[in-house]
């Protein structure tokens, strides 16, 4: 492990309290031009998420709507009613081979972009420590007067995500501050992927927004449009003994 992957895990809660925890329960609104663009703005306005922490699986339920989304790489289904599947689809990330940015998305497409998406992005960075993962600190960048250490993460094949090699900006305190990327399934889509506001649940540090623009260049941040727009309300840990709860406001 390198340092800087360690000051980050350590910043975050640390390897032994995350070892404990088999479930996050997050409650969260995920709204953004790129679901417009896809017609499927608002879809997922007001869900809750429950994200597997040992395994790339993340199940969905709408609290407002009788039905739920599952996600896993190699199969996506939707639950409507919730409980009984209405729509499958194997090996969903073939379905996007071909699209355009404009070409509409089902609910299909958003639950793999949602649960690869958000998998990622709340399982780091510890998943980085997991074995196949392949890092290296890389120069830092100075942002507003904060320097920023920035590790470079490859993936290995065996985890599905937005792409292979992905970048993670992280500050003084060893907190995430930006997730740099492309998206393959977008077709090289760019992003900046910036984390605010974290709040601490059973001593892990999660971050409660996310907001996600696309970069020219050399990172330099496209302002318009704000692609994806991340606000969690509650999150809650279930452990994989005890089952015990805990919750963040």
């Amino acid at each position: 492990m390198t340092p800087l992957l360690a000051l980050a895990i350590d910043a975050h809660g640390g390897l032994d309290r995350w070892a404990k925890i088999r479930t996050i329960v997050v409650s969260a609104s995920i709204t953004g031009a790129i679901w417009a663009i896809k017609g499927q703005a608002n879809y997922l306005d007001d869900i809750i998420m429950r994200v597997d922490t040992k395994r790339q699986r993340i199940v969905t339920d709408f609290p407002k709507q009788d039905k739920r989304l599952t996600y896993g790489p190699e199969r996506v289904t939707l639950e409507a009613p919730k409980g009984r599947i209405s729509q499958a689809r194997d090996n969903p990330e073939a379905s996007f081979v071909g699209q355009a940015r404009e070409t509409p998305w089902d609910p299909l497409h958003v639950a793999y972009f949602q649960g690869e998406a958000l998998w990622t992005y709340l399982n780091s960075p510890f998943l980085y420590a997991q074995p196949g993962f392949i890092t290296e600190e890389i120069s830092a960048i100075e942002v507003e007067g904060e320097r920023w250490r920035r590790l470079k993460v490859i993936f290995p094949d065996h985890i599905k995500s937005h792409t292979k090699e992905q970048i993670s900006c992280f500050g003084p305190d060893g907190l995430l501050r930006r997730h740099d990327y492309t998206v393959d399934i977008l077709g090289g889509a760019t992003g900046l992927n910036y984390a605010y506001d974290y709040r601490e649940v059973e001593g892990l540090k999660f971050f409660t927004k996310r907001r996600v623009y696309a970069y020219e260049g050399d990172y330099v941040l496209v302002p318009e449009p704000l692609l994806v727009n991340i606000d969690v309300r509650h999150i809650t840990l279930e452990g994989i003994e005890s089952h015990e709860t805990a919750c963040a406001v």
